[in-house]
């Protein structure tokens, strides 16, 4: 892993602190903030010039490096505001039958989808929730028997937030398609961290995010739309962006582009864009099959030492079924996160799995051991405090 420390100065808080959960806001690159800066500077020189001259096809811009990260085709990348838009987006592909009419979801897909998903209720839609073990996995086959000739779409999380459980698409796909319905992959916590070729899935649907592995900040999620979606059917959910013609104001317009923006809506969010190029790049760069294999290395460490302090952990000790976050349960969990961040050890805290530890390329072996060593100085004292 020395190759990869050559990146850390990129990353200005890991100068202060021990940041591991990028599962949740990766490290801002310090080109971000020149980044951001050009933006200002452009709104600031070129006024509303700015649009056509960069602004109006910088999603694609942005489409481009995304596909080029999670192997799919040229022009099929589509950018959204937040995850849950691109979903409803994908959703909104497809309408509910006499014969097919069930959404197929899982317990452990993040809760904004579901709530989306419900919500389709209103339409004429069926919810069929798979419950998850009680290691809170959902293996693929559990979702791909809850796939029947009612099923009208199979909406699944590649990575469970929770646990970072690998959800195996491939039997799900094949189930989903033999009966007609299409997948939509929600791939917020597997692209940039584990290998991802949409293309070889064979997914119908990729929803995805900059926010998190991929280092780009808020407001960057994206979506995959396969060729032959796109092929046979539009948006419901569509705007002006989506138009070859938008600054002809006809309401009539019903010539969409033939890319990927051919699936966004309105008015693209364009100092977000600014924040994510630099991450982007950096990704690219280091290459996710190099960063899959340091993430293994550590989360095996931390595994280890979970394990030699006799904590608890529902992670997978299948290193083909976890990918980057390793959860670990203690007494008083919330209150220890809460201390560990106040120490400039950055984690975040859920419930049912306790905290969460997401290390990065970015990220030391050294760290690992340093993060470790004060969550168990902290939970020491604070059972030592607890029995006074």
């Amino acid at each position: 892993m020395d190759d990869l420390a050559r990146w850390r100065d990129e990353f200005p808080i890991l100068a202060r602190s021990v940041y591991m959960i990028s599962n949740s806001l990766g490290a801002m690159p310090r080109a971000a903030a020149r980044s951001l800066a050009e933006y200002a500077d452009t709104w600031a020189t070129r006024g509303v010039r700015a649009w056509e001259e960069r602004w109006w096809e910088l999603a694609g811009e942005l489409g481009a490096r995304i596909e080029a990260i999670i192997g799919a085709p040229a022009g099929s990348v589509s950018m959204h505001e937040n995850v849950t838009t691109a979903h409803a987006v994908a959703l909104s592909c497809v309408a509910p039958a006499r014969a097919t009419r069930t959404i197929v979801c899982t317990a452990m897909d993040f809760p904004s989808a579901v709530y989306l998903y419900k919500g389709q209720r209103e339409l004429g839609f069926d919810l069929e929730i798979v419950p998850a073990l009680e290691d809170l996995s959902v293996p693929a086959e559990r979702i791909a028997a809850a796939i029947d000739e009612r099923t009208a779409v199979v909406c699944l999380s590649h990575v469970l937030f929770r646990s970072s459980y690998i959800v195996d698409p491939a039997p799900i796909v094949e189930k989903a398609h033999a009966v007609g319905a299409p997948v939509v992959l929600d791939g917020y916590q597997s692209a940039g961290i584990i290998p991802v070729d949409v293309a070889a899935l064979g997914v119908d649907f990729f929803v995805g995010g900059c926010l998190k592995w991929l280092c780009g900040g808020p407001g960057n999620a994206f979506l995959y739309t396969a060729p032959w979606v796109k092929a046979r059917t539009r948006p419901r959910l569509t705007g002006w962006l989506s138009r070859t013609a938008p600054f002809a104001f006809d309401i009539d317009a019903t010539d969409v582009r033939d890319d990927g923006m051919a699936m966004m809506n309105g008015t693209p969010a364009i100092p977000a864009y600014y924040a994510a190029l630099p991450g982007l790049e950096i990704i690219g760069q280091v290459g996710v099959d190099r960063i899959r294999a340091a993430s293994t290395v550590m989360t095996r460490r931390l595994l280890d030492l979970v394990d030699a302090a006799g904590f608890r952990s529902i992670a997978s000790r299948d290193p083909e079924r976890l990918a980057g976050t390793v959860a670990v349960d203690v007494p008083e969990a919330a209150r220890v996160a809460k201390i560990l961040n106040a120490r400039d050890f950055v984690v975040d805290y859920r419930p049912g799995v306790g905290i969460r530890l997401s290390p990065h390329f970015y990220n030391t072996m050294d760290e690992i051991d340093a993060m470790m060593a004060e969550l168990a100085r902290i939970v020491r004292t604070e059972s030592n405090a607890a029995g006074a």
